[in-house]
């Protein structure tokens, strides 16, 4: 049997490896980067599930899924040209595949990948956390970006669907979760500033969120989460559904550790500890 130990919130601009080799120790993103690496290194997880949502990388609008996860014992990336190191890691084809399976007879129409690469949404995570490198990765793709969305309600059910293949899987794995996303973004679109090419529309949004999941209110951030809500939050704004997907495998654990970044419009956040 299976077990999820934990679940960890994260942001990843593909501009981040870059600041920070420039800016050095004291750049804000290596304590909190540090900070979810440290509950990693906690709870020890033999596998890391990724909710993350492409960015026209591995998939374009002739094959855009709604959902997707990766079927892999190799995975490498970035695949994006982002100013990084290029990662060769580890997957779990057996842990994927029975997900994949139990989510299709559970009726979510999960489409499969088998030779794929991955972006900088996975990877500049994963860059700043080099304990992390080393764990067997399985991302799940969920479409953040090219209307129609799907409801957070049902990334949500899709989370606590991926729990129960987790559960029923044969071998005692130690599970983590991650949601790898903004809350508030814009990337070449009219909310963002004139002479600028990305912008934080709604940061208002983003420490709102941040503030339910720190009072343990989840119900509430899957139901806020409206389509109109995350376009006004910006043309990025869909990532929030990541991290749903990620409460409904998580279950009704609270967040141990919640810090949003206004500026940037997104947040950091660790859960551990029991849940269901």
């Amino acid at each position: 049997m299976g077990e999820i130990v934990a679940g960890f919130g994260v942001s990843h601009s593909p501009h981040a490896p870059e600041q920070v080799r420039k800016a050095g120790a004291s750049h804000p993103l290596l304590r909190l980067y540090g900070r979810v690496t440290e509950a990693v290194e906690a709870v020890k997880p033999d596998v890391l599930i990724v909710f993350d949502c492409d960015h026209f990388s591995t998939f374009f609008l002739d094959n855009w899924p709604i959902f997707a996860i990766g079927v892999a014992d190799r995975i490498a990336g970035p695949n994006d040209g982002t100013v990084m190191p290029r990662y060769e890691l580890k997957g779990h084809a057996a842990l994927a595949a029975h997900i994949h399976r139990h989510c299709v007879t559970a009726g979510f129409d999960l489409t499969l990948l088998q030779d794929f690469e991955v972006d900088h949404s996975i990877l500049v995570p994963l860059h700043f956390m080099p304990p992390a490198q080393s764990i067997p990765i399985i991302p799940i793709f969920i479409n953040g970006f090219v209307p129609p969305l799907p409801s957070s309600q049902r990334c949500h059910a899709l989370g606590q669907a991926v729990r129960g293949a987790v559960e029923s899987f044969p071998q005692p794995l130690r599970v983590g979760i991650m949601a790898s996303g903004q809350f508030s973004l814009e990337i070449g679109g009219p909310k963002v500033a004139p002479g600028r090419r990305q912008g934080v529309p709604d940061p208002d949004w983003g420490e709102h969120v941040t503030a339910l999941l720190r009072e343990g209110r989840n119900d509430a951030v899957v139901a806020e989460a409206t389509f109109p809500r995350l376009q006004k939050a910006g043309n990025i704004g869909g990532e929030l559904l990541n991290w749903i997907a990620m409460l409904g495998a998580v279950g009704d654990r609270k967040a141990s550790w919640v810090e949003s970044q206004r500026s940037e419009g997104d947040g950091f956040a660790v859960w551990q500890g029991p849940g269901r």
